[in-house]
């Protein structure tokens, strides 16, 4: 804490509350306690201002400082590029930004052009601006522009993209929604299924709905359906196996573009580099953002496949035919470094790997919850864990708000810092989420799993 050696904590505390708006809190809790104010970090571990260090299970509170926190290398790597140059528009090309790209499409066999932009919500406006011109240029006659989204998932916080969004609490007071945007694509979530049956015993029904609904909308109307691999704020829910075979054959037989919005899933989270990488499926795009560069510094992309690049090629005559669009910060030469060194570091750490060993501890040490009269569920892949609370497990009734706002502060009064679905489904923010960064150990899982057993034995008493 260097930087403020002359300033007190009391003092940074007054300073927040005067001038800082926090992001999703409500701020009149600042006037009966204080922000928290995290200062240092090293691997899994954050430090507050007061000095109390915290387990760190949601890697950096939003599932993306994926290496950990004091990763120097990247620092480094950022460093010497601002010194040697820190910006130019990627209308011009640059060696990080090359290079990068390059790498990327190494690890997404199929996919080759890569457009960057610096936030998940940015990187789905993209994927979304694409679709709407590839098919009007290549269809003129007709008006491809429907983007499809399936309920309980998260595409962002702007406004195209909270559109797409199955979130109804994130829309709240916000609309109204940008039009073109059909969200009748049910979860694909056995535990509360939308049809009432059981898996293998039913039709994946909930799959074979997208076929519906594009029938629906009329097929000629409908460019592309954006699905989260895993469904992350909505629950941490996962398809079954079959799942995504059928959604690529109904996105075939319709000419619908299938985007995979690897925002949260990407770049190790599920010990996989990619979270679509654990079903057979070939998607037209993926969005990628936060464990692409850790969020050391702000990185997204918007990678697609070849094809659909060359719509986008014709006479330089024709002024409107190219993409036109730019991302002012998706000119940083230093984000694109950082990007590198990331990928580096979890390849040469065997990060993906350690995701899915270490994810198979917490994922087995949080199974033995489900024995708890209030643990419905626990299901996940990798460092990707949700553990859904209720009140009852015969109705599945889910647990309060309250209660799980209880959970959270008595872990982080015991050092551990857990996720939770937030302001999503009414009636339905009862997921605990554990994501920690891919360098966790297995004594940092331990902790973790025991941590929030004793705590939900305590409070279900």
């Amino acid at each position: 804490m260097t930087q403020f050696e002359n300033l007190t904590p009391e003092q940074l505390v007054q300073k927040d509350r005067e001038n800082v708006w926090h992001h999703l809190m409500q701020h009149q809790v600042f006037q009966t306690q204080e922000p928290v104010i995290m200062v240092e970090g090293k691997g899994c571990t954050v430090k507050d201002i007061r000095g109390k260090e915290y387990l760190d299970a949601a890697s950096g509170g939003v599932w993306c400082v994926n290496v950990g926190y004091g990763q120097d290398s990247i620092a480094e790597a950022v460093y010497e590029q601002l010194k040697q140059l820190p910006f130019y528009a990627l209308t011009a090309g640059n060696v990080p930004a090359i290079l990068l790209a390059e790498k990327v499409t190494s690890l997404l066999p199929g996919l080759q052009k890569v457009f960057f932009s610096n936030s998940g919500s940015e990187a789905n406006e993209k994927a979304f601006k694409m679709s709407r011109q590839y098919f009007r240029q290549k269809y003129p006659q007709k008006d491809k522009y429907k983007i499809l989204y399936r309920q309980r998932d998260y595409h962002g916080t702007t406004l195209a993209a909270l559109s797409a969004t199955g979130q109804s609490e994130r829309k709240t007071g916000y609309g109204p929604m940008a039009p073109g945007f059909v969200g009748d694509l049910p979860p694909a979530y056995c535990y509360r299924c939308h049809y009432g049956k059981s898996y293998p015993g039913c039709n994946l029904e909930c799959a074979h709905a997208l076929e519906d609904i594009i029938k629906a909308e009329r097929e000629d109307t409908v460019a592309a359906v954006i699905l989260e691999p895993i469904t992350a704020g909505g629950g941490v829910i996962l398809p079954v196996s079959e799942y995504y075979g059928i959604i690529e054959e109904i996105c075939h037989k319709y000419e619908v573009l299938l985007i995979f919005d690897e925002v949260v899933n990407g770049f190790g989270r599920t010990g996989k580099w990619f979270g679509h990488q654990h079903w057979d499926v070939d998607p037209d795009m993926i969005t990628a953002a936060k464990g692409m560069a850790s969020s050391y510094i702000p990185l997204s992309a918007t990678i697609t496949k070849q094809y659909i690049f060359e719509q986008f090629l014709s006479d330089p005559s024709d002024k409107m035919s190219y993409f036109r669009d730019i991302s002012t910060y998706g000119g940083s030469l230093a984000a694109f470094a950082a990007g590198r060194e990331n990928i580096r570091l979890i390849e040469e750490q065997k990060l993906c790997e350690n995701s899915a060993a270490m994810g198979e501890v917490l994922l087995d040490g949080l199974k033995e919850l489900e024995s708890l009269p209030i643990v419905g569920e626990v299901r996940g892949k990798g460092l990707f864990v949700g553990v859904e609370l209720v009140e009852d497990k015969k109705t599945k009734t889910p647990v309060s708000e309250t209660f799980m706002g209880k959970v959270a502060a008595e872990a982080s009064k015991q050092g551990v810092l857990f996720g939770r679905t937030n302001r999503s489904i009414p009636g339905h923010n009862n997921i605990v989420t554990i994501a920690p960064a891919l360098v966790v150990t297995k004594d940092e899982i331990n902790r973790m799993v025991s941590t929030l057993k004793d705590i939900l034995v305590s409070l279900s008493k």
